[in-house]
């Protein structure tokens, strides 16, 4: 299993001489499971993403929405492989705001925000309702299977937390979710052992109070430290930890500080950047 970012930020995209090493689009995470192609919201990042598959079609995708605020969904629209007949997109995501996924993907590209309407596009595309209890099973084209779990976070309008598990690897995307013990606990569950957790971690401990920055205490805001985030893993005992969702007014300079600081609770932990490829071990099958 292999997990590529393409993009990392938060709320907002921020390009500039000052995010040049960790990236300015907002979130997109990759994971490839042998040939089944699984993509992690539709930030900006999915953009790139889209313009590197447009070389593999036809394709097969299999795309996760945690939710659908802006900053997780506003590269849908760019995504060259959905404009292309005979590509497939599976589309997951729970109802927000009393609204499908559909129905708020639609109603982005909806006149007058956008000149092609989503019923319009070239590919297939399939819409899939997200449950916490359910285990959604992938064919990884080699005889074996992937499975996805999901479980919710805490944010506002409400936040999907997915674990991928394939041949004995596994990866844990956990974005925009702020503490929350009854939360947590699930968190914990899903990611117990996890080789890879993806977690928000948006803020300082300082900037989450309001004692630095701009806009006073983030309390409420849905979203984690670093500080959490390092918790969560150890509570977990996940194998490593990838920070993720860096705020917008962080410099690079800035998320090196908090991955510096996030080192000195949980040793294994980097800061996400656009770019970072991981490549998970897989475990031979058993045989006799």
């Amino acid at each position: 299993m292999q997990v590529t970012f393409w993009g990392v930020r938060g709320s907002v995209p921020v390009p500039g001489a000052d995010t040049l090493a960790f990236g300015g689009n907002t979130s997109c995470l990759e994971v490839r499971a042998g040939r089944a192609l699984l993509i992690f919201d539709a930030g900006t990042g999915l953009r790139s993403l889209g313009r590197r598959l447009i070389d593999e079609g036809p394709i097969d995708a299999h795309l996760f929405f945690s939710h659908v605020h802006w900053d997780h969904i506003q590269g849908f629209p760019f995504f060259e492989p959905a404009f292309v007949p005979g590509n497939a997109i599976t589309l997951y995501g729970g109802s927000h705001v009393s609204r499908t996924l559909e129905e708020t993907l639609a109603g982005q590209m909806d006149h007058p925000h956008f000149p092609v309407h989503l019923k319009d596009l070239g590919a297939t595309m399939r819409f899939v309702e997200v449950r916490g209890e359910r285990v959604i099973t992938l064919d990884d084209e080699a005889g074996g299977h992937v499975e996805v779990r999901a479980t919710r976070g805490n944010h506002p309008d409400g936040v999907w937390a997915f674990r991928v598990d394939h041949r004995g690897a596994s990866v844990m995307y956990a974005t925009d979710t702020e503490p929350d013990a009854s939360v947590d606990a699930e968190l914990v569950r899903l990611a117990r052992g996890v080789d890879l957790l993806v977690c928000d971690a948006q803020y300082t401990p300082e900037e989450y109070a309001g004692m630095v920055g701009h806009g006073g205490s983030k309390v409420g805001w849905g979203h984690s430290t670093f500080v959490a985030a390092t918790e969560l893993a150890r509570a977990a005992g996940a194998k490593r930890l990838l920070l993720f969702h860096h705020d917008p007014a962080q410099s690079d300079a800035d998320v090196r500080e908090k991955e510096r600081r996030a080192r000195e609770l949980f040793a294994a932990t980097d800061a996400a950047y656009e770019g970072l490829t991981v490549d998970l071990a897989r475990e031979p099958h058993p045989t006799g």
